[in-house]
């Protein structure tokens, strides 16, 4: 049975590559994009693919739940959920505002958190489902916390979240101890310093690169990665 994929920001950059790779491979992918037209054309350069346009703004948490609700409703369950899309406010730490940090923190850790609620529990009792959060090294403890501060401390959030939900998946697993083929995954990735509007022209990774460790969580077999923060398909330190 085909597996149904969403992608957030699956418009542009490293979630485009995403959406082209996963709906290569197979899947029913649903391209969360901030706008439908944007994601329409988007989608028009993969003719012929299992590609869904699903507007939803991250930046709005009713419309959030609107489209994922809508988008269960009329697609199913979601197999994959691969949380890509993000902000990088580079505001100098001084000048960082209440407003500006909530921003930052509503986009990369709340939808986020969101998608999750809406689509783990489901995994759960399926028994199958991979999710996928996009962080980055600047949200990373062990390479202190380098970056805007916004951005980092979100992303060290976003790792944060992933977990503790990893946690939730590993307490659901020991109730279900006589289900051999349970195979939920929760994880994080660095995709690195990628090519993108995001990462600027001097990035020497291309959205092919950024996407390759992302579609590998995805599409990982059981036993793979779990509660892993991941870069260039091998585990990194938080």
């Amino acid at each position: 049975m085909t597996k149904t994929v969403l992608v957030t920001g699956g418009n542009r950059g490293i979630g485009f590559e995403v959406v082209k790779s996963m709906a290569t491979a197979g899947y029913k992918v649903l391209m969360g994009c901030r706008d439908e037209e944007s994601g329409e054309k988007a989608k028009a350069e993969i003719p012929g693919a299992d590609v869904h346009v699903i507007e939803m703004p991250l930046n709005n948490e009713n419309a959030i739940t609107d489209a994922i609700v809508q988008a269960q409703a009329v697609y199913g369950h979601i197999d994959i959920l691969i949380n890509n899309a993000g902000v990088l406010d580079d505001t100098p730490w001084d000048e960082v505002s209440s407003e500006g940090l909530s921003k930052s923190m509503q986009v990369n850790v709340n939808a986020p958190l969101t998608l999750i609620q809406h689509t783990l529990p489901k995994m759960i009792e399926r028994g199958f489902g991979r999710i996928v959060n996009v962080s980055s090294s600047y949200g990373s403890f062990d390479q202190s916390l380098q970056g805007p501060l916004s951005y980092a401390i979100s992303k060290a959030a976003l790792n944060a979240l992933t977990v503790k939900m990893a946690a939730v998946v590993d307490k659901a697993k020991a109730d279900k101890a006589d289900d051999d083929e349970f195979d939920v995954t929760v994880n994080s990735v660095t995709p690195g310093w990628v090519h993108t509007r995001m990462g600027g022209a001097d990035a020497p990774r291309t959205p092919e690169e950024g996407a390759d460790s992302i579609v590998w969580l995805a599409t990982s077999a059981k036993g793979g990665p779990h509660g892993a923060f991941i870069k260039d398909r091998e585990t990194v330190a938080w």
